[in-house]
């Protein structure tokens, strides 16, 4: 695999990349931002066994499942960053619905997905070009640009938050009608890009799959199942599991691929993300069918 940088005959849409991701993650973070109250952020202080719990599986313990999954499956090169860079992107609105057709803690799902998206733009990019040094092969030469990814991150993924809660607080009907649609939005402009990583791979697309599948699947079912575990038994409360189980096995795919296409133009990287983004809503679906349909695990204090 020794695609790198941007080739200008083989690019994929320069709009849908240059100007779709971005925008649609401007969208998804401001969805954050209109369901954001200022008492979500007291959850911090009010109950922060849970929130911390939460915090350190996805900042954490997922990025190092991610090497781990890496390092057993033999993933490597550009396959191998786009995974790990997958695990550097919580998730957005998508965990905090699910957390509510999962009858989980919503507050919570929230708290962690408005916290930690302040963190990211910080922690992503050093992460990143770690990745692209460790896992890159020999024969590829890609850099990161730290310092644009940064500032990039910081435009379409902490300031439309801050529109969004200030939207909330002066025009809350119009908030809660609106979010609905931004998820819908950025989940469309995800799939585009998605089926245009596709046909710009054309006959490579199989074997990729066939490489990065796999660990990806892999990495999904064993992220939610540790998130599992871990919340189940240090909190023993059963709304709480089930968000903190979601909100480690839902990542943000239209982030990684902002990450992996805008920044880097590198669409074998996003193959990764692309498979993660479809799959993580099937394990999600099913884990929410089974708390509903299924026993209480415990109290749900």
């Amino acid at each position: 695999m020794n695609r790198t940088g941007r080739n200008k005959d083989k690019d994929m849409p320069s709009a849908l990349i240059e100007i779709g991701l971005p925008v649609a993650l401007i969208f998804i973070m401001a969805g954050v931002g209109l369901s954001l109250k200022p008492a979500d952020f007291q959850r911090v202080y009010l109950q922060p066994k849970s929130f911390f719990i939460g915090a350190l599986c996805q900042l954490i313990l997922l990025p190092l499942l991610a090497m781990a999954v890496i390092a057993v499956t033999g993933l490597t090169g550009e396959l191998a960053i786009g995974l790990f860079i997958l695990a550097l992107c919580p998730g957005g609105t998508t965990s905090n619905l699910y957390s509510y057709l999962a009858k989980g803690d919503v507050g919570l799902s929230v708290s962690l997905t408005a916290v930690i998206g302040f963190i990211t733009p910080f922690s992503l990019p050093f992460l990143a070009a770690w990745a692209i040094g460790y896992y890159g092969q020999n024969n590829t030469l890609i850099e990161f640009p730290i310092f644009k990814a940064w500032l990039q991150l910081i435009v379409v993924g902490v300031l439309p938050v801050l529109v969004g809660m200030a939207i909330n607080v002066r025009w809350p009907g119009f908030a809660k009608t609106a979010s609905p649609y931004t998820s819908w939005f950025s989940v469309a402009v995800l799939l585009l890009v998605i089926i245009s990583i596709c046909f710009k791979l054309g006959d490579k697309l199989v074997s990729y799959l066939v490489l990065a599948g796999p660990s990806v699947i892999t990495l999904n079912l064993i992220s939610m199942l540790v998130g599992f575990v871990v919340a189940h038994t240090l909190l023993h409360c059963t709304t709480q599991t089930r968000t903190i189980t979601l909100e480690v096995g839902l990542q943000n795919g239209t982030l990684a691929l902002l990450v992996t296409t805008g920044l880097l133009g590198n669409e074998v990287m996003s193959i990764a993300p692309s498979i993660y983004s479809l799959f993580m809503f099937i394990s999600a679906g099913l884990f929410t069918a089974w708390v509903i349909k299924g026993p209480s695990m415990s109290s749900s204090g």
